[in-house]
C-alpha cells in the first residue's frame, strides 16, 4: 500500500512540475492539493509532512500553490491521531510559511494552535513566547476581530506567567475606541488596489464579546497593582456593553463591583466625578445598600467605621460568589483606610484647631494608633498638604514628624 501511495505521489509530482513550469496556476494548485489529500486519506502523516516541505522548496514554486497547500493541510490538524502527530504537522506547516508574507495569517493561526497545545501541557512560558513572535497588528489582510482576539490571547498568556510589564505593552496595541465602532458603518467592499481582508474564523468572538474580554484582562492587570480607580473604570466599560445591560443577573454584580472599587479608590477629582456619575444611575435603586454607601462618601459627614463594617460585612464577603469573583486581597484593609481618609477630609473642612483626643474620637481610633502608624502619617501629610488646609492639630509633630 505504501508503494502504491508513493507511485501516485510521484505521478502527481510530475504533473505539478509540468504545470509549474508552464505557469499554470490553477493546474499547479490542483496537483498540490491532490497530493496533500492523497497522503491524508492514506493516513500517512509522515509522508504528508515530507511532501509539504518538498513542494514548498521546489524551484520557482508559485505563491498560490503554497497558499493552497497550507490552507488545505490546516484542515487536517484536528483529525490527527495524537498530540505528537499534530505538533509535527503544525511545525511542518509553520516552517513552510515562515518568512512568507502571503501566508502570514495562516502562520499566525498555526502558532496559536501550537501555543494552545503548549498551554494544555502546562508550558505557559513557552506558549507565551510562541505567541509573542507574531505581530498581527501589521497584517493588513487579517480581520479586525481576529487581530484583537490574537493580541488578547498574547496578553492573557503574559498575565498567566505574571509578566505584567509585557502584558501592559501588548495591551496598548488595542485602542479602547475600536470597540465603539459601529460595524454597519464600516466599508464592506474594498476599492480596487486595496488589500482583501479575509473573513474571521467562526470561533472568533464578536466585537462586543472581545470588549468584555479586553476589560476583564485589564482588571486582572490593574488588580496586581491594586489600582482601584482603573479597576472601577474597567467595570464601568463592561457595564456599558449592550448584552450586559439587557440582563439584570449580569449588570447587578458588575454595578456592585463598580461601587466597591469606587469606595476603595483614593480621593481625587476623577474618583469624585465617577462617584457622582454612578449615584445618578437609575439602576442603583435596585441595590439600595450600595446607593446608601456611595451617598455617605459624597456627604461631608463623619462615617463611623464600626457601624459601616457591621452593615456591609456580609455584602463584602458575598462578592466571592458573584460574577467577577472576590475583591482584591487587600480590599478589607484598604476600605478602612478610605473611611479614615474621608473622615480626615471632613475634619479638615469643619475644624481649624483640634486636639488629638477629639480627633481620635471622630476617626474611631485610639490615641496610640493615631500617634504611631506610618500609614496614618502618610495619609495626614498627603491629604492636608493637598488641600493646603489650615487645620492645626495639637501635638501634630507626633503625627507627621
Amino acid at each position: 500500500m505504501e508503494e502504491n501511495l508513493e507511485a501516485k505521489v510521484d505521478a502527481l509530482l510530475n504533473v505539478e512540475k509540468q504545470m509549474r513550469l508552464a505557469g499554470d496556476v490553477a493546474g499547479t494548485k490542483k496537483a498540490v492539493i491532490e497530493i496533500v489529500e492523497l497522503c491524508y486519506k492514506a493516513r500517512a502523516w509522515k509522508t504528508l509532512n515530507d511532501q509539504i516541505v518538498l513542494i514548498a522548496k521546489r524551484r520557482g514554486q508559485l505563491k498560490q500553490a503554497v497558499t493552497a497547500m497550507v490552507q488545505q493541510a490546516m484542515q487536517y490538524i484536528d483529525d490527527t491521531p495524537d498530540i505528537d502527530t499534530r505538533v509535527e504537522l503544525i511545525k511542518a506547516l509553520n516552517n513552510v510559511s515562515a518568512g512568507k508574507i502571503y501566508v502570514e495569517i495562516e502562520r499566525a493561526r498555526l502558532i496559536k494552535k501550537l501555543a494552545k497545545i503548549k498551554e494544555e501541557q502546562g508550558l505557559i512560558a513557552e506558549a507565551a513566547e510562541l505567541m509573542q513572535e507574531i505581530a498581527v497588528e501589521t497584517f493588513g489582510a487579517m480581520a479586525k476581530t481576529e487581530k484583537i482576539a490574537f493580541i488578547l490571547e498574547q496578553v492573557r498568556l503574559c498575565l498567566d506567567r505574571e509578566d505584567y510589564v509585557r502584558a501592559q505593552i501588548l495591551s496598548r496595541k488595542i485602542s479602547p475606541r475600536v470597540f465603539d465602532v459601529d460595524p454597519s458603518k464600516e466599508k464592506k467592499k474594498p476599492k480596487e488596489g486595496d488589500n482583501m481582508v479575509q473573513e474571521a474564523p467562526g470561533d472568533i468572538p464578536s466585537l462586543q464579546e472581545l470588549k468584555r474580554i479586553y476589560y476583564e484582562l485589564m482588571i486582572r492587570y490593574h488588580s496586581h497593582s491594586n489600582d482601584y480607580l482603573e479597576i472601577s473604570r474597567c467595570y464601568k466599560a463592561i457595564y456599558g456593553i449592550g448584552s450586559v445591560q439587557e440582563n439584570q443577573s449580569q449588570w447587578i454584580p458588575v454595578l456592585r463591583k463598580i461601587c466597591w472599587y469606587l469606595v476603595l479608590s483614593p480621593h481625587d477629582p476623577m474618583q469624585s466625578s465617577l462617584l457622582n456619575a454612578t449615584l445618578d444611575d437609575k439602576n442603583l435603586s435596585e441595590i439600595p445598600h450600595f446607593r446608601l454607601l456611595l451617598k455617605q462618601l459624597v456627604t461631608m459627614e463623619v462615617i463611623q467605621w464600626t457601624s459601616l463594617w457591621n452593615m456591609y460585612k456580609d455584602e463584602f464577603e458575598s462578592e466571592n460568589n458573584l460574577l467577577g469573583g472576590p475583591l482584591v486581597p487587600k480590599a478589607a484593609e484598604d476600605l478602612k483606610l478610605r473611611i479614615i481618609e474621608h473622615n480626615i477630609l471632613v475634619v479638615s473642612k469643619y475644624y481649624s484647631r483640634i486636639t488629638l483626643k477629639r480627633l481620635s474620637d471622630l476617626l474611631c481610633l485610639s490615641l496610640q494608633v493615631i500617634r504611631i502608624p506610618l500609614k496614618l502619617k502618610i495619609i495626614f501629610s498627603r491629604i492636608l498638604l493637598k488641600l493646603k488646609s489650615s487645620v492645626e492639630v495639637s501635638d501634630v509633630t507626633t503625627i507627621v514628624a
